[in-house]
């Protein structure tokens, strides 16, 4: 039973380097891996793996393991260890020196040691970068080639604590998942209403729109950056919707919500966020920049929200053509752009929260937390990121556990609906969406589950010419299309009731119509309150 562990534990502990990212070969480089289990040790030849992972033969010194795995645990490993990730070697240099690849460094060199059983940090990081610039690619073989130690040691103790955490944080997040589907079905049956007899919100509007790209410049901030506004062509004054993109995204990943609004007769605002867009992390990928962010972007981000609003307030004023309502303003923002919504809907950051949730993030699997505890960098004081003129919000996976916590998001009193995806590896449903909506007190409050969606899944996919990730489709998940449709009635449901106060939109939000609209390859659910059965899974410390 302990081989059997040991090959299933090293299996999933080297691959969990393949998501973190013509050379002579290393004079010292990896020739066993070495799993230790208190005082047992068994060992594997990196040879044995690269025969079978470019051949298919099984010698002698992995069929000991072998034996006791099933085979398609076998062929899983097998295309782990070949799998080509194309990453330019500068680029995977350049984000091991950030502050979150440190990170995570850091969290996989408490797994992975040397000969010596020091930390594998610096190791690692040698390895990926000169697997990257092999003409064979960044695949996990090359990774172990390129380990500048003779052998290679896996903490087993370590490996199988941190295998409990991560089984802890799925099995509570289904049971969840679960209990939240089951709570929006039975909801959808006590009363029926027959949406076919109206109209169908996944589908354009009637209203036409012009595009324009305004440049802002708030000389206060010494910040220059564009938006793009969708205007609708329509006689009465039309209200406002700004959209906020994530990190390392830009404008146009979230475009199709601003069109599809417009042609409902929203007037659409989507700022370019400067210090983390995707131009950032180009700058940051050929060494221009050194993180991915900066912690300013904490608080430059609804700046510049409130700046834009302010611009748009002078050109109503200004100029008769444009015809605005900004007294009703609703923001829509994805993962930061999700943590963006919340600041301007009244969360403030929670500094003593995020203090004490960033202290142990060495062994964090909340990838979003890497990215909270950068708001530490920040002077602490209270930072009025409210704006009053946004009258509702939709946050889109945002990230919200431990940057706001229970007594900032209670604080928030518009309407708010917040988007988790079952799939997100990135701000998990549960700490990051689920918990936090249990902390709301606001009247008026929805939570919408995507089953099947991931971190990326409501996003456009970016142009490989311009976008440097060049993201494999998969992290999409498997239906971007159709949770973009529900994404797309959905936003001009909770927008025509709470901006527009049309009330005549209100049945859409309901888990009657998101049953009308589900498909069953990827349902999507809605509730306004939490299932009384989680109450003590809720209640429960998470593994951070």
């Amino acid at each position: 039973m302990l081989k059997h562990k040991a090959f299933q534990t090293l299996a999933i502990a080297i691959s969990l380097l393949i998501p973190s990212f013509a050379l002579p070969r290393p004079t010292i480089a990896a020739q066993r891996i070495y799993v230790s289990y208190s005082a047992f040790e068994r060992s594997i030849s990196v040879d044995a793996l690269e025969i079978y992972a470019t051949k298919g033969i099984i010698n002698d010194d992995l069929a000991a393991y072998a034996n006791y795995t099933e085979p398609q645990v076998m062929e899983r490993l097998r295309r782990v260890l070949i799998t080509r990730v194309n990453l330019d070697p500068v680029a995977v240099s350049q984000f091991f020196y950030t502050p979150q690849g440190e990170d995570l460094l850091q969290r996989l060199g408490q797994i992975i040691q040397t000969e010596s059983r020091q930390t594998g940090v610096y190791a690692l990081r040698s390895a990926l970068v000169l697997a990257a610039a092999d003409k064979e690619g960044l695949t996990l073989l090359n990774v172990l080639r390129y380990f500048p130690s003779n052998s290679i040691r896996v903490d087993l103790n370590r490996s199988l604590q941190l295998a409990d955490e991560v089984e802890t944080i799925v099995n509570r997040t289904n049971t969840a998942i679960a209990s939240i589907a089951n709570q929006s079905e039975t909801e959808a049956n006590s009363e029926v209403i027959d949406f076919s007899q109206l109209p169908d919100l996944r589908s354009s509007g009637r209203f036409s729109w012009n595009k324009q790209t305004l440049t802002l410049n708030d000389t206060r901030r010494d910040r220059t950056y564009v938006a793009d506004f969708y205007i609708p062509v329509t006689s009465s004054p039309a209200s406002v919707v700004v959209i906020s993109h994530g990190l390392a995204s830009d404008r146009t990943t979230l475009a199709y919500l601003a069109t599809h609004l417009a042609s409902y007769g929203f007037a659409v605002a989507v700022p370019e966020h400067p210090g983390s867009n995707t131009e950032r992390l180009q700058n940051l990928l050929i060494g221009r920049a050194s993180t991915a962010d900066e912690p300013s972007e904490f608080i430059n981000r609804p700046y510049d929200v409130t700046y834009l609003l302010d611009r748009l307030q002078a050109l109503d004023a200004e100029d008769p053509t444009y015809q605005l309502n900004l007294d009703q303003v609703g923001v829509i923002g994805q993962s930061f752009g999700g943590y963006t919504a919340l600041a301007l809907a009244g969360a403030p950051i929670n500094f003593p929260l995020l203090q004490k949730d960033c202290e142990n993030r060495v062994n964090a699997w909340n990838i979003s937390l890497l990215l909270q505890c950068r708001a530490l960098a920040l002077p602490v004081t209270q930072y009025n990121l409210r704006d009053p003129r946004i009258k509702a919000a939709i946050a889109i996976n945002p990230l919200s556990n431990s940057i706001f916590g229970q007594e900032s998001l209670s604080k928030i009193n518009i309407p708010l609906m917040i988007v988790s995806s079952s799939d997100d590896t990135v701000a998990p449903a549960l700490s990051e969406q689920i918990i936090p909506f249990s902390w709301l007190t606001t009247n008026n409050k929805y939570l919408v589950l995507l089953e099947g969606g991931t971190h990326f899944s409501a996003l456009s996919e970016p142009d490989p010419s311009t976008n440097p990730l060049n993201l494999p489709i998969p992290i999409y998940g498997a239906h971007p299309a159709l949770i973009k449709r529900y994404m797309r009635a959905l936003s001009v449901a909770f927008n025509q009731t709470y901006v527009a106060n049309n009330a005549q939109y209100l049945p859409y939000l309901s888990a009657n119509y998101t049953k009308a609209i589900a498909q069953s390859v990827s349902p999507v659910r809605l509730v306004q309150t939490l299932p009384a059965d989680l109450r003590s899974l809720l209640d429960a410390e998470l593994p951070k």
